[in-house]
């Protein structure tokens, strides 16, 4: 079975899951050659007991619209993440969680998936944008941004708007073209 690439973006009230929720989650699964094959989004009510972290609320402050998409028809967490590990589970190819940064965003969909639908695809594994172009750049970790990465591998088209969706279709066309250069060299 082939891969199938699922670049996710998930916004949050904090800093980890438990003491504070995931407010929106969006996967967009793409094939290796870059092909959109399907996407998945969906906004969560907050875990019982939860609260914002100050200094994320402080930043939601500076993104009002993001903030209101992320508020707008909100579903049960269970209820969600049963759905979205049904997406993964039908999606034609085994799953390779991708993430930028991988480990924010894979650290409350794990959680959120094992809490809520008993079980994740990804197992313990996934795939950051920052970490592969680092290697494919041949620099240091600390050096990459985006701002330092070539532009041919962006969709000027797209933006990192803080709305969960548009920012995983975002991350997932600019792997995918880290990946198809990275092939090349081959």
């Amino acid at each position: 079975m082939s891969e199938i690439y699922v670049s996710t973006d998930v916004e949050t009230d904090g800093p980890i899951p438990g003491p504070h929720s995931m407010l929106s989650l969006a996967s967009a699964a793409f094939l290796a050659g870059g092909k959109l094959q399907d996407t998945f989004t969906v906004n969560l009510e907050t875990l019982p007991g939860a609260a914002g972290h100050p200094d994320t609320m402080d930043w939601w402050q500076t993104q009002p619209e993001a903030w209101a998409a992320s508020r707008e028809n909100l579903r049960k967490p269970q209820d969600a993440m049963r759905e979205y590990l049904a997406w993964i589970k039908g999606l034609p190819g085994k799953p390779v969680f991708v993430g930028y940064p991988v480990v924010f965003d894979f650290m409350f969909v794990q959680w959120y998936l094992h809490s809520f639908a008993g079980e994740s695809p990804f197992s313990f594994v996934g795939l950051d944008i920052k970490t592969y172009a680092m290697a494919v750049l041949k620099t240091d970790f600390r050096a990459v941004y985006k701002s330092s990465m070539p532009r041919h591998w962006f969709d000027a088209n797209l933006k990192h708007t803080h709305l969960a969706l548009d920012d995983a279709i975002e991350q997932g066309v600019l792997f995918c073209n880290i990946l198809a250069e990275n092939l090349k060299k081959e």
